[in-house]
Parts: structure tokens; sequence; C-alpha cells
């Protein structure tokens, strides 16, 4: 402890004194150390991503025990079913710009006619895409009789759909310009989260919670594309063929990487629910949510950080790959650690958080949790390094050969371990695809 800090303490109210002498060391710490403009958006950035993924994961955190509770596990697994089932047409209508748009947008940012002409194609495909999940999911409900039970809760949860559709998150990370998104995205949570306290009252109203949360997707999406068209100046107009199809070319690697690990996340909670009944769902959906709040504080890393080493990697590949490791090193040891304090925690929070009814979400936490090492590691190897890198085919094959996998392993793991099936699969699932991207990098010699 510094002699100055030390003196305050001798003195009344020295507690609080000498917390804000060590705010200001940090803070002047943080100044000497960001020193330039770079670095300066680099940390707004992760400021800003950092609020948006504490209100994603904290704000639906003061809910949950609350719905849990009103819904019971069979309505609220039938919400989670619904949602996990609706995340497909999410994946369609992203189809992968969220990383090649992103990247397109950072390498293009001055150039105004072009960043207009990014804009206008991602759009109109995204809107096609719109229009075809519609059409899919609609014949899904007809031809089947589980969906076909309650078909009024996949249409009204679909307009997450839409809200995502018209969200150019991509745009505002490739211009790196995270805080609009963080405000948008803070200000329909906010919305939703008082929305369900005074409209979900009893289980009855459980359709409720995805028409709420598709309505702030929606206002959301809205509000961005008129800040985008405000402050930016974008334009939008009918592309040309060549625009389109370079778009449809640059994303379609990554759309295909994404619909592989879909089959390691959101398939899980929907193979379950094939397998078994909306209550086993219900039990294993409040733990897996728990696990992706945690995931969420060191979540904002890999949005911040992955077009900055796209920008660097074409400027400086040396510097690029020294970074990769000092990134990969932090990463690791931070998300050990919050893996480890939870899996030891879970005992004595999960039947606080979601009440005694949910004990069997317990055992599906502490082997899940894990998860969030893993992924701590392996998107710092595939998406930092492999995809910004430029060798987005090796990272799509990685992810591909994973998803059959983890959907083998979620088949036989299921019939024989229940509802503890599908975190073993998933945990399995995230360790081999590290175990991979590491030695493919290691033999481009990233690493």
């Amino acid at each position: 402890m510094h002699l100055k800090q030390a003196s305050l303490l001798s003195k009344e109210g020295g507690a609080p004194q000498l917390l804000i002498a060590t705010s200001v060391n940090i803070i002047d710490i943080i100044k000497k150390n960001v020193n330039t403009k770079e670095k300066k958006t680099l940390l707004e950035n992760f400021v800003a991503l950092s609020a948006l993924q504490g209100a994603n994961y904290i704000l639906p955190l003061i809910t949950l025990p609350y719905l849990v509770r009103v819904l019971g596990p069979e309505k609220f697994g039938l919400v989670a079913f619904a949602q996990a089932f609706v995340g497909y047409f999410q994946i369609i209508t992203d189809y992968g710009f969220n990383l090649s748009a992103t990247r397109e947008i950072s390498i293009n940012r001055e150039n105004k006619e072009k960043v207009s002409e990014i804009f206008s194609s991602v759009m109109v495909i995204k809107s096609f895409l719109f229009l075809l999940s519609l059409i899919i999911m609609s014949v899904v409900i007809f031809f089947f009789k589980k969906f076909r039970q309650d078909p009024s809760i996949y249409y009204i949860t679909f307009g997450m759909v839409l809200g995502q559709t018209i969200f150019p998150a991509w745009f505002f990370q490739g211009m790196e310009k995270m805080k609009y998104i963080t405000f948008l995205n803070i200000l329909a949570k906010l919305i939703f989260t008082v929305a369900i306290f005074v409209f979900v009252r009893e289980s009855s109203d459980y359709l409720y919670v995805p028409l709420l949360n598709s309505l702030g997707f929606i206002i959301a999406g809205i509000l961005a594309l008129w800040i985008l068209v405000k402050d930016f100046g974008v334009r939008f107009y009918i592309p040309k063929i060549v625009s389109v199809n370079h778009q449809l070319k640059e994303g379609w690697y990554i759309f295909i990487s994404t619909v592989a690990i879909s089959f390691y996340t959101i398939s899980n909670t929907f193979i379950l629910g094939l397998f078994t009944n909306n209550t086993i769902v219900g039990y294993y959906s409040a733990a897996e949510k728990l696990v992706r709040a945690l995931q969420g504080l060191w979540g904002s890393v890999s949005q911040t950080l992955y077009p900055y080493f796209s920008k660097l990697f074409n400027q400086d590949q040396k510097k690029a790959k020294e970074t990769l490791l000092r990134v990969l090193g932090l990463s690791s040891v931070i998300t050990f650690l919050i893996s480890f304090f939870a899996c030891c925690l879970a005992p004595f929070f999960i039947p606080l958080v979601l009440g005694r009814e949910y004990l069997s979400s317990v055992y599906v936490f502490q082997i899940l949790v894990f998860v969030i090492f893993a992924v701590g590691i392996n998107n710092i190897l595939g998406i930092q390094g492999l995809v910004s890198f430029g060798y987005g085919k090796q990272f799509s094959l990685v992810v591909i050969i994973a998803a059959i996998i983890n959907l083998i392993l979620n088949i036989v793991l299921i019939s024989k371990f229940g509802i503890l099936g599908p975190a073993i699969s998933t945990i399995s699932t995230e360790f081999f695809i590290c175990i991979i991207e590491y030695f493919i990098l290691k033999r481009l010699r990233i690493l």
C-alpha cells in the first residue's frame, strides 16, 4: 500500500478516501496506457459492449427467478422450446453477416458510398431470408403435431426474427460505434423487464413473455435504422446483383459455421424437447440461462476484438499474432476462474435464484458451466484467430465436424442420461473444438 493511501486510513472516513485514491490511481494507469486514438476506441467499445452484455444477461436474471416460479417448469419449458426453435430462423436471417459484413464495413468505413452499398445488399438478403424463414416455419407448424398444438407461441416468438433482421448490429460493430448498440438494446431490455412484472401474473400469461420480447427487438431495430440514416448518412437503394452476390459469398462460410454452432447451443434445448417433455426442458433451460448470463461477463471481449483483429491483421501480421497470444492467455485464466467458482457455489445459489422446485437444474449447471472456459478459449482461437486472419474455411470445417459429433452425442446421451445428456454433449464438443483449432493455428504458424 502506498504511504499516502496508508495515511488516509488513520483519518475519519479513511476507507472511502482510500477507495477514491485507489480509483484515481487506476484511472491514471488507464490514461497512461490508453494513449492512442485506436486504443481509446477499443476501450470505449469494450466498455459499451460490457454494459450491453451486462444488460443482456443481468436484466433477464432479474426476471428469471420470477418467471420460473410464476410459469412453472412446464410453461417455462414451452417458452424456452419456442425460443430455441425460432433461434434457427434468427441464424438463417443473420447469414454470418455479424462477422462478414462487420469486416466489410470496418475496412470501408471511410467510403460512404461503399458503406451504403454494403448496407443495401445485406438488408436485401436479410429481407429475403426473413420471408423464406416465415414460410418454412409455417410449413413445420402445419405438418407436425407437436408444433400444431400451440402455434400462437411460435408466431409470436417469431417477432424476434423480424427485430433482429432489421437491427444492423453488424454495421455499428464495423464502424466501431458500439455505444449505439448498447443504448438501444438496454432500452429494449429495460422495457421488457418492467413489462414482465406488470403483465405476467400467472402461468396462463405465458404468451406475454415472447410477445414482450419480440416487441423489444422490433422497437430497437426501428430506432437503429433511424440512427443509421440520421447520424451516419447511410442510404438504402436497390443494389446491383454483383454486390448482392459478393455479400452472399463473403458470409457463406460464416453462415455454415453459425448453423453448425447452433447444433451445440440452441439445438440442445430443441432436441431435448423433441425427446422428452416441456417440464424437463424447463429444468435444463433454467440452468442454461444462468450459464449464459455468466458467460456474458466475458462475452463482450469477442465482439470488441473482432473488428480490431481484422484491421490489425491487414496492417501488421506480426503484432496481430503476438496480441492474439496475450489475449488467449488472459481469456483462459479469467473464464476458468468464473467456471470453477460458479460450479462450487451452484448447490447454494441455484435453489436461491430458481427455487427448490428446480433442484434438478443443479447438476446440469455444474457440467454446463465449464462451457464458459471452453468458449473463452475457442472464441479467441476460432473467431479472433482463424476468421479474422482470413481462415474462415478452416473454421467452418471444424464447427461442421463438431456439429455432427454433438448431434450424435445428444441423441445417444439423452437416451442414456436424460437431462444431463445435452450438458455432457455440449462441454465435450466445445473442448473438441478447442483442441482442433489450436493444432490448426500451430500448423499455420499463427501460434
